[in-house]
Protein backbone atom coordinates (compact mmCIF):
# COMPACT_ATOMS: atom_id res chain seq x y z
CA UNK A 1 0.00 0.00 0.00
CA UNK A 2 1.14 3.23 -0.78
CA UNK A 3 0.23 6.86 -0.31
CA UNK A 4 -0.46 7.89 -3.55
CA UNK A 5 -2.85 4.81 -3.86
CA UNK A 6 -5.44 7.66 -2.60
CA UNK A 7 -6.95 10.61 -3.51
CA UNK A 8 -8.14 11.96 -0.51
CA UNK A 9 -7.03 12.69 3.11
CA UNK A 10 -9.73 12.90 5.29
CA UNK A 11 -8.37 14.97 8.93
CA UNK A 12 -9.12 15.18 12.48
CA UNK A 13 -7.78 18.59 13.20
CA UNK A 14 -6.98 19.16 17.15
CA UNK A 15 -4.61 17.17 18.16
CA UNK A 16 -3.37 16.51 14.72
CA UNK A 17 -3.42 19.58 12.58
CA UNK A 18 -3.95 22.33 15.19
CA UNK A 19 -1.67 21.86 18.99
CA UNK A 20 -4.84 21.30 21.27
CA UNK A 21 -2.98 20.13 24.13
CA UNK A 22 -0.80 23.43 24.50
CA UNK A 23 -4.19 25.11 23.68
CA UNK A 24 -6.05 23.52 26.74
CA UNK A 25 -3.26 24.14 28.95
CA UNK A 26 -2.84 27.69 28.03
CA UNK A 27 -6.73 27.98 28.40
CA UNK A 28 -6.81 26.13 31.49
CA UNK A 29 -4.20 28.56 33.79
CA UNK A 30 -6.78 30.26 35.81
CA UNK A 31 -7.81 26.58 37.13
CA UNK A 32 -4.05 25.70 37.04
CA UNK A 33 -2.94 28.43 38.97
CA UNK A 34 -5.07 27.74 41.63
CA UNK A 35 -3.65 24.30 41.85
CA UNK A 36 -0.30 25.32 43.11
CA UNK A 37 1.36 21.90 41.37
CA UNK A 38 -1.08 19.33 42.17
CA UNK A 39 -1.35 17.63 39.44
CA UNK A 40 1.42 17.02 36.67
CA UNK A 41 1.08 18.59 32.55
CA UNK A 42 -0.39 14.46 31.88
CA UNK A 43 -2.64 14.08 34.60
CA UNK A 44 -4.64 17.74 34.18
CA UNK A 45 -4.85 16.92 30.41
CA UNK A 46 -6.24 13.07 31.00
CA UNK A 47 -8.87 14.56 33.17
CA UNK A 48 -9.54 16.91 30.45
CA UNK A 49 -10.15 13.99 28.19
CA UNK A 50 -12.16 12.09 30.96
CA UNK A 51 -14.99 15.19 31.51
CA UNK A 52 -15.11 15.98 27.68
CA UNK A 53 -15.63 12.67 26.35
CA UNK A 54 -18.75 12.03 29.21
CA UNK A 55 -19.87 15.21 28.15
CA UNK A 56 -19.96 14.65 24.40
CA UNK A 57 -21.79 10.71 25.40
CA UNK A 58 -24.32 13.31 27.75
CA UNK A 59 -24.94 15.73 25.22
CA UNK A 60 -23.78 15.19 22.06
CA UNK A 61 -25.73 17.86 20.12
CA UNK A 62 -24.61 20.68 22.47
CA UNK A 63 -22.07 23.02 20.24
CA UNK A 64 -18.32 22.89 21.11
CA UNK A 65 -17.75 26.04 21.92
CA UNK A 66 -20.59 25.45 24.84
CA UNK A 67 -19.14 21.85 25.62
CA UNK A 68 -15.66 23.23 26.44
CA UNK A 69 -17.33 25.87 29.02
CA UNK A 70 -19.36 23.25 30.82
CA UNK A 71 -15.61 21.27 31.42
CA UNK A 72 -14.12 24.01 32.85
CA UNK A 73 -16.74 24.50 35.01
CA UNK A 74 -16.70 20.44 35.81
CA UNK A 75 -12.98 20.45 36.16
CA UNK A 76 -13.09 23.06 38.47
CA UNK A 77 -15.65 21.35 40.91
CA UNK A 78 -13.45 17.85 40.29
CA UNK A 79 -10.50 19.85 41.57
CA UNK A 80 -12.71 21.87 44.18
CA UNK A 81 -11.68 25.20 43.06
CA UNK A 82 -13.70 28.51 42.27
CA UNK A 83 -14.76 29.32 38.92
CA UNK A 84 -16.78 32.49 37.25
CA UNK A 85 -19.48 32.02 34.46
CA UNK A 86 -17.18 34.18 32.67
CA UNK A 87 -13.94 32.41 33.30
CA UNK A 88 -15.75 29.18 31.91
CA UNK A 89 -16.65 31.18 29.15
CA UNK A 90 -13.14 32.51 27.92
CA UNK A 91 -12.38 28.79 27.97
CA UNK A 92 -15.16 28.02 25.53
CA UNK A 93 -14.37 30.14 22.83
CA UNK A 94 -10.12 29.71 23.27
CA UNK A 95 -10.16 27.47 20.13
CA UNK A 96 -9.51 30.67 18.40
CA UNK A 97 -6.08 31.24 20.07
CA UNK A 98 -4.72 27.27 20.23
CA UNK A 99 -1.87 27.20 17.69
CA UNK A 100 -1.21 24.85 14.58
CA UNK A 101 1.70 22.34 14.89
CA UNK A 102 4.96 24.07 13.35
CA UNK A 103 5.00 21.82 10.72
CA UNK A 104 0.95 21.64 9.58
CA UNK A 105 0.84 25.07 7.47
CA UNK A 106 3.31 23.89 5.24
CA UNK A 107 2.59 19.64 4.98
CA UNK A 108 -1.44 21.35 3.94
CA UNK A 109 0.24 23.25 0.99
CA UNK A 110 1.76 20.38 -0.55
CA UNK A 111 -0.88 17.88 0.12
CA UNK A 112 -3.53 20.26 -1.38
CA UNK A 113 -1.02 20.01 -4.95
CA UNK A 114 -1.69 16.10 -5.21
CA UNK A 115 -4.59 15.44 -2.67
CA UNK A 116 -8.39 16.72 -1.76
CA UNK A 117 -8.21 17.39 1.69
CA UNK A 118 -11.37 17.23 4.19
CA UNK A 119 -11.79 17.81 7.67
CA UNK A 120 -13.75 15.54 10.17
CA UNK A 121 -13.65 17.27 13.60
CA UNK A 122 -15.31 17.59 16.87
CA UNK A 123 -15.51 20.83 16.98
CA UNK A 124 -18.53 23.61 16.22
CA UNK A 125 -18.25 25.78 12.56
CA UNK A 126 -17.32 29.00 14.17
CA UNK A 127 -14.54 27.75 16.50
CA UNK A 128 -13.19 25.95 13.29
CA UNK A 129 -12.97 29.22 10.96
CA UNK A 130 -10.07 30.36 13.35
CA UNK A 131 -8.33 27.20 12.98
CA UNK A 132 -8.58 27.07 9.01
CA UNK A 133 -7.36 30.79 9.09
CA UNK A 134 -3.96 29.60 11.16
CA UNK A 135 -3.79 26.87 8.50
CA UNK A 136 -3.66 28.20 5.68
CA UNK A 137 -5.59 25.98 3.60
CA UNK A 138 -8.96 25.64 1.59
CA UNK A 139 -10.18 22.51 2.49
CA UNK A 140 -12.12 20.74 -0.39
CA UNK A 141 -15.14 19.68 2.58
CA UNK A 142 -15.39 20.51 6.27
CA UNK A 143 -17.81 18.09 8.82
CA UNK A 144 -17.74 18.90 12.18
CA UNK A 145 -19.43 18.01 15.43
CA UNK A 146 -22.22 20.79 14.97
CA UNK A 147 -23.18 19.22 11.56
CA UNK A 148 -23.77 15.38 12.67
CA UNK A 149 -25.16 16.16 15.87
CA UNK A 150 -22.32 14.00 17.77
CA UNK A 151 -18.58 14.02 18.58
CA UNK A 152 -16.30 10.92 17.36
CA UNK A 153 -15.81 8.30 18.12
CA UNK A 154 -19.39 8.34 17.59
CA UNK A 155 -20.01 6.11 14.13
CA UNK A 156 -22.54 8.85 13.01
CA UNK A 157 -19.46 10.99 12.36
CA UNK A 158 -18.02 8.30 10.34
CA UNK A 159 -20.97 7.42 8.34
CA UNK A 160 -22.18 11.19 7.55
CA UNK A 161 -18.69 11.67 6.04
CA UNK A 162 -18.37 8.27 4.11
CA UNK A 163 -22.11 9.48 2.72
CA UNK A 164 -21.28 12.90 2.11
CA UNK A 165 -18.13 11.68 0.15
CA UNK A 166 -20.17 9.45 -2.18
CA UNK A 167 -22.13 12.32 -2.94
CA UNK A 168 -18.70 13.64 -4.63
CA UNK A 169 -17.77 10.45 -6.28
CA UNK A 170 -15.00 9.35 -3.33
CA UNK A 171 -15.63 5.97 -2.47
CA UNK A 172 -14.34 4.51 0.80
CA UNK A 173 -11.10 3.00 -1.10
CA UNK A 174 -10.10 6.62 -2.09
CA UNK A 175 -9.90 7.61 1.49
CA UNK A 176 -6.88 7.83 3.67
CA UNK A 177 -8.20 8.64 7.20
CA UNK A 178 -5.47 10.67 8.82
CA UNK A 179 -5.57 11.48 12.53
CA UNK A 180 -3.37 11.48 16.11
CA UNK A 181 -6.07 9.98 18.36
CA UNK A 182 -6.64 6.57 18.44
CA UNK A 183 -10.18 6.75 20.32
CA UNK A 184 -11.86 9.50 18.77
CA UNK A 185 -10.38 8.72 14.89
CA UNK A 186 -8.54 5.24 14.12
CA UNK A 187 -10.77 2.86 16.43
CA UNK A 188 -13.83 3.96 14.29
CA UNK A 189 -11.93 4.50 10.83
CA UNK A 190 -11.31 0.17 11.64
CA UNK A 191 -14.90 -0.31 11.97
CA UNK A 192 -16.16 1.43 8.84
CA UNK A 193 -13.32 -0.31 6.67
CA UNK A 194 -10.80 3.34 6.19
CA UNK A 195 -7.70 2.97 5.44
CA UNK A 196 -5.93 5.07 8.29
CA UNK A 197 -2.44 6.83 8.75
CA UNK A 198 -1.60 7.63 12.22
CA UNK A 199 0.47 11.32 13.03
CA UNK A 200 1.86 10.54 16.38
CA UNK A 201 2.15 13.55 17.88
CA UNK A 202 3.05 12.31 21.08
CA UNK A 203 5.92 9.48 20.11
CA UNK A 204 7.79 10.88 22.36
CA UNK A 205 5.35 11.01 25.21
CA UNK A 206 3.99 8.59 27.48
CA UNK A 207 0.52 7.97 27.26
CA UNK A 208 -3.06 9.77 25.73
CA UNK A 209 -2.42 12.98 26.70
CA UNK A 210 -5.47 14.75 26.19
CA UNK A 211 -7.73 11.86 24.23
CA UNK A 212 -9.13 8.65 25.89
CA UNK A 213 -7.00 5.29 26.21
CA UNK A 214 -8.77 3.29 23.19
CA UNK A 215 -8.29 0.00 25.14
CA UNK A 216 -7.05 -2.60 22.02
CA UNK A 217 -5.35 -0.40 20.09
CA UNK A 218 -6.62 0.15 16.90
CA UNK A 219 -5.00 -1.17 13.16
CA UNK A 220 -2.82 1.49 11.30
CA UNK A 221 -1.61 1.59 7.78
CA UNK A 222 0.80 4.06 7.72
CA UNK A 223 2.58 5.71 10.94
CA UNK A 224 4.35 9.16 11.29
CA UNK A 225 5.68 11.04 13.93
CA UNK A 226 4.88 14.76 12.11
CA UNK A 227 2.83 15.95 8.96
CA UNK A 228 6.48 16.59 7.86
CA UNK A 229 7.41 12.97 7.94
CA UNK A 230 4.09 12.31 5.76
CA UNK A 231 5.06 14.80 3.23
CA UNK A 232 8.48 13.30 2.97
CA UNK A 233 7.54 9.38 2.53
CA UNK A 234 5.08 11.07 -0.09
CA UNK A 235 7.89 12.99 -1.86
CA UNK A 236 9.43 9.57 -1.67
CA UNK A 237 7.08 7.42 -3.35
CA UNK A 238 7.14 10.05 -5.98
CA UNK A 239 10.74 9.81 -6.40
CA UNK A 240 10.64 6.40 -6.55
Amino acid sequence: MRLTDFSTLTFDCYGTLIDWESGIMAGLKPLIDQMDGRLDRDAILQAHARQESTQQRTTPSMLYSDLLATVYHNLADEWALSVTADEAAIYGASVEHWPAFADSVDALAYLKQHFKLVILSNVDRASFAHSNARLGVTFDAIYTAEDVGFYKPSDRNFEYMIEQLAARDIAKGDILHTAESMFHDHAPANRHGLHNCWIYRRHDQKGFGATRDPGDMPHVDFRFDSMADLVAAHQAELAG
